[in-house]
Parts: C-alpha cells; structure tokens; sequence
C-alpha cells in the first residue's frame, strides 16, 4: 500500500492549511482508495499557526486580549504542557481589524503582551511567537508597555498607541517587562529577514499593506529610528544591533520588541516542521503533496513548501507542489519539487477569494496526482516485472 504525506500551508484569502489538505486526500482518494494518507496542516508563523498546532498534539485555549484599535478580541492560543504559542496575527492582525479599517499609525501590539501575559501566568517556560500577518508598525511598543516597561512622553504620561505614539517617547524603561520574561525560552518564529529600520525595514516594506501612505511610512520609520535611539541612551544592551539584526523588522517590529527581551529567532517554517513532527512521516512516506497559495520568488528564500522539501531530502522522499499560482518558471521549482500545479492553469476564473472553487480544483490535482504518481507508474512498475 502506497503511503502519502499531504502537507500544505493555507492558501491565503480562501483556505486554511487543513481544508487544503482535505480537499486533496478527497482528490487522491476518489484516485487511489487503497492509499494510506497522512495530513499534516502546516505553518510558518503567520496567520494559521494555533490552527495547525491544534491540529497536532496542541490543544486551543481561547483568550480575550485587546486588539489593534484597543477593542476586545477573542483569540486562540496553541498550549501543549508548558510550552503556548502566540499567534500575533489572531490578536493584532490585519484580520481583526474592526470592519477591515487600517490605522497604520495608531495600530497597537498591546494585545499580544497580554497573551504572553496569559501564557507566564499558567506557568509556561515556552514561549513561542509566530510573527506574521499584523496591522501594526509599532516596534512592538504596545506588547512592551503590557509587560510593565515604561514608555512615557516628557511630562512623565504614556506615550500614545501604535507606531505614531512612538514620535513622542522621551523615557524608556524595560526594566519589568524583561523580568517577567526571565528564565522563559521566548521563540520568535518567523520567515521574514528585513531589519527594522530603512528602505527594507518594517515600515517602508510592510507599512504599505496596513494603509500608510509614503509620508506615513517616513513617520513611522522615524518614529521607530527614535525609539531605537531612546532605548540605546537608556542602556538597553545592544539596541541598536538588535534594529539591525534579521527579523527585526518582522511583524512591524514585534521580532525586535522580542529580542530586546532575550527572544530568539528561528525559521518559522523550520520550526513548525519540528514542532509538528514531520520527519517521522517524511521518512514513513512514499511521496509528499504540499502547497501554498503563491509559489513565487519569496517562497524560494526557505517559506514553507521548500522548507519541506530540502528536509524530504533527508529520507530520499519526493515532494510535489500545488499552488493557488505559480510565478516561477520550471527550472527554479525543479530543485526542490517533482511537479508543480497551478489552480490558476486549470481554470480562468478567481479563486484567490473562492473556497469553493479552490476545493474543487485542489480535488482534480489531487485525483490528478494520484493517477500519474500511484496508478500509472504502478501499472509500469508490473509491466516491467513480467
């Protein structure tokens, strides 16, 4: 009996990482009926990693924590023994935003401090953020001031929210939140390498999609040069390193937010293979269907598709593709995938948006792949043993 890992990331804007994965078992089933499979729905730290945590050994606790406009929001967190996973983008994401209105520079993390909050009150010594997906550019100030760090105006008052309070910071004091943080592994899991501040920092990179404008975006950048600046003249070691370092500039700032408290960073896509187990079922497998929903240039830099495949190297195992759509010319996918489907080759409709459709077409790719990988090489595998 052939044995087949399916194991995709979301496709963004119409699926989540599970449907994927179901929509083409149900494909390869309807094919090959007599085929073990295995779904491991995946992550890379963004939007979607409670979901594929819970749908291993994690279990879903559910929190209200304060939004990006400072309304309530109901979101999950991913706890296993005394490890919890933080899903930024649940708490303070583009998704959350009240009636989808952006506020680029009011827009606060203050939320996922709470969350972290949640998780030390419950004992935990793992920490893990998945960075990804958020309405905010605010360096991670808000999930600081949640802590207990002190981020005041000259006459001693709060600054305000998001990264356009950060404008008028003049005292800067961390004291309280990195205590709170003492002794906890906090992992800062994410796939984005920009630093915090310049041309491929937070701001100019990302400040875009959550509505600024270019003279928002210089505002924040300056607004964020100045609090690394207030925090260097405070004494806070290596503050002005750590705006350099790669992933800083993840999720508007809040990887630099968690490096100025003993955060690490790793490959968010990496970690979750690890996190989920996927070696086991890789070695297990005879071959491997994964997929997002653009396979591009960004996707070759190690997200989640190609994560999966150079560890598949490993245990000798194949890895195929399926795409929302695919940017990449064959030469640059043949490296790491056996083949590659596009939803967007098999019809001319949108599916970006479409669930329906997109469950469909995912169905044919699988029944597709089925019949080429499992029927039609097992039919030549008998007819070279007679």
């Amino acid at each position: 009996m052939a044995s087949v890992l399916i194991a995709p990331d979301k496709f963004k804007g119409s699926l989540g990482a599970d449907e994927v994965a179901l929509a083409l078992e149900r494909g390869l089933l309807a094919a090959a009926p007599d085929t073990r499979v295995d779904r491991l729905p995946l992550a890379d730290g963004g939007e979607g990693s409670v979901a594929a945590a819970c749908a291993g050994r994690f279990r879903r606790e559910d929190i209200v924590a304060t939004g990006p406009t400072g309304q309530p929001v109901t979101a999950g967190l991913a706890v296993h023994g005394r490890t919890v996973l933080v899903e930024a983008a649940a708490v303070c994401g583009l998704g959350v935003l009240p009636g989808g209105r952006k506020a680029p520079l009011t827009a606060t993390s203050h939320g996922v401090g709470e969350a972290i909050r949640y998780a030390l009150e419950g004992a935990a010594d793992t920490i893990v953020l998945a960075l990804g997906g958020v309405a905010t550019t605010d360096g991670g100030a808000g999930l600081l001031r949640s802590l207990g760090a002190v981020l005041a105006r000259a006459d001693g008052t709060p600054i305000g929210p998001g990264g356009g309070g950060l404008a008028d910071l003049r005292t800067v004091d961390l004291t309280e939140a990195r205590a709170a943080l003492k002794g906890v592994d906090l992992v800062l899991a994410t796939d984005v390498d920009n630093p915090l501040l310049g041309p491929t920092g937070a701001a100019a990179v990302y400040g875009p999609q959550k509505g600024a404008s270019a003279a928002e975006v210089r505002e924040l950048d300056d607004a964020l040069a100045g609090f690394v600046r207030r925090l260097a003249a405070a004494g806070v070691p290596d503050a002005a390193r750590r705006a350099e370092t790669r992933g800083a500039g993840a999720a508007g700032g809040l990887g630099y937010a968690g490096m100025l408290l003993g955060g690490r960073v790793c490959s968010g896509a990496d970690y979750f293979l690890t996190l989920l187990g996927a070696d086991e079922l890789l070695a297990a497998s005879d071959f491997v269907v994964t997929g997002e929903g653009s396979l591009d240039e960004q996707s070759l830099s190690g997200k989640l598709p190609v994560a999966l495949a150079r560890r598949a190297r490993r245990y000798g195992t194949e890895v195929h593709a399926v795409a929302g759509r695919c940017t990449l010319p064959a030469e640059r996918t043949a490296a790491h995938f056996r083949s590659v489907q596009a939803l967007t080759d098999l019809t001319d409709q949108d599916c970006a948006h479409d669930s329906d459709l997109s469950a469909r077409l995912l169905e044919r790719c699988g029944r597709a792949l089925a019949e080429r990988r499992l029927i039609r090489e097992g039919r030549e595998r008998a007819e070279t043993a007679r």
